[in-house]
């Protein structure tokens, strides 16, 4: 009995090869991307990519395990559900008010240290963040912040 049920199990797994998710790749520049309407310096410029990218913007650098199912299932998944959080390459998209939020909650995933999350940087060490970091991406993201509220009000004001 044992037997047959490696068996078939070894048969689902090798089927399940077969059935391939959708890649998060986009081809060529991101007219929705953040860096096209707020400055990033180039510090955190290299620690989103590292650290937050994969998971937050249309391009992830896939790992040789994602091509392996489930677990290419898993980090689909995975990724989906970063970018319904936050996609650095759609920011623009997002409303005034909703881009404010985004960088707020930014500054609270660096200040609570659940971002990114330790699933993720324990295969990717260099995405472990040190306090300098955290704090480089907490100062540039609540100077952002001010140039949004002020756009915000700017827009506010012209309405009237």
């Amino acid at each position: 009995m044992v037997k047959k049920i490696l068996i078939v199990t070894a048969i689902f797994l090798v089927l399940i090869q077969f059935v391939k998710s959708e890649k998060n790749i986009a081809e060529g520049a991101q007219p929705n991307a953040i860096t096209t309407k707020y400055l990033i310096p180039d510090s955190v410029q290299q620690i989103l990519k590292v650290a937050c990218y994969d998971c937050h913007s249309n391009n992830t650098k896939y790992p040789w395990y994602s091509a392996i199912q489930p677990v290419a299932w898993w980090l689909n998944d995975h990724v989906k559900d970063g970018k319904k959080h936050l996609n650095f390459d759609e920011f623009t998209t997002y409303t005034l008010k909703r881009q404010d939020h985004k960088l707020e909650e930014v500054i609270e995933t660096q200040e609570d240290r659940w971002m990114p999350l330790e699933s993720y940087s324990l295969i990717h060490g260099d995405a472990k963040l040190s306090e300098t970091q955290r704090k480089v991406i907490i100062d540039w993201a609540k100077e952002t912040r001010l140039i949004i509220q002020s756009d915000s009000l700017f827009a506010l004001s012209a309405k009237k």
